[in-house]
């Protein structure tokens, strides 16, 4: 009758085995010898190669497909490709960020444009909050006829407030709109006063007038209508969209895709007529 072998633990990985249990043991090549159990080494299933995924390599782990480098960043690579995208309100972090682009890229080559995309509602949020000083507007603005380069204009979205007179201080002749985005001019707001002083309150009013009379003559000077007559139409909110902004003179064009170019020019059937596909 087979016995198990009686075994003693002579260390924490050392097990000697008694002479009774010699022969049951056939890693003992005489009696007395000690035996080490060799650790386990188990063999995982290759899950890669068996999960059926397409192209998936045999052997091929996450390390394989690292990047080796980190991607760059979107900005970068707008930057890289002479693009200034202003897409949020016109905050002073924004602002900075805007005319650094702008500068850098004049650093960078002072005779190529840049393209400053808008998607912005000026001072303030959608709720029509304000959330920036005025200010924050002409310093781009001034920025742009600063520098050497020309600056075109797209106007992507909305162009509100501040953020459209940007669009329409583009070079002229290449200032755009998007076929569905949106213009809208208005007054300075007054930001909220909270716990002020009366004369608090009277020094910021004088400081919004002033910044409305900038505002008036730079869209005089760039859309060709009088002060007076922007101050009248700014009365209310004025919404544009292209083809309005485009008569308004905040812009001299409107983006049209290339494919409805081509659909304007000649139809369907017309192509397949010159290319001989259908009968005279």
């Amino acid at each position: 009758m087979w016995s198990h072998p009686t075994l003693r633990r002579t260390s924490p990985h050392v097990v000697s085995v008694t002479p009774a249990a010699a022969n049951d043991v056939g890693d003992l090549e005489r009696f007395g010898e000690l035996w080490t159990p060799e650790p386990t080494k188990m063999q995982l299933p290759n899950i890669q190669a068996n999960s059926g995924a397409p192209g998936a390599a045999a052997g091929t782990g996450y390390d394989d497909h690292k990047p080796r480098t980190p991607p760059p960043d979107l900005p970068s690579l707008l930057l890289d490709s002479r693009i200034v995208y202003l897409g949020m309100p016109l905050v002073p972090a924004v602002t900075e960020l805007i005319i650094a682009e702008m500068l850098y890229l004049q650093y960078k080559d002072r005779t190529k444009p840049l393209y400053l995309y808008i998607n912005s509602t000026g001072t303030t949020r959608a709720d029509g909050e304000t959330v920036g000083f005025e200010t924050e507007g002409t310093a781009i603005y001034d920025t742009m006829s600063f520098i050497k380069n020309e600056v075109h204009t797209v106007g992507v979205g909305v162009a509100i407030g501040q953020s459209c007179m940007l669009l329409s201080a583009g070079q002229k002749g290449h200032r755009y709109m998007l076929e569905h985005a949106t213009a809208m001019l208005h007054q300075p707001r007054v930001p909220p006063t909270g716990q002020r002083q009366a004369i608090e309150i009277q020094v910021k009013w004088k400081e919004v007038l002033a910044q409305k009379q900038n505002m008036l003559q730079i869209l005089s000077r760039t859309t060709g209508h009088s002060a007076e007559k922007l101050d009248k139409d700014m009365q209310r909110p004025l919404y544009m969209q292209p083809k309005d902004a485009l008569a308004y003179g905040i812009i001299d064009g409107i983006v049209t895709p290339e494919k409805q170019i081509i659909d304007d020019v000649k139809s369907a059937a017309q192509w397949d007529k010159e290319a001989g596909l259908v009968a005279r």
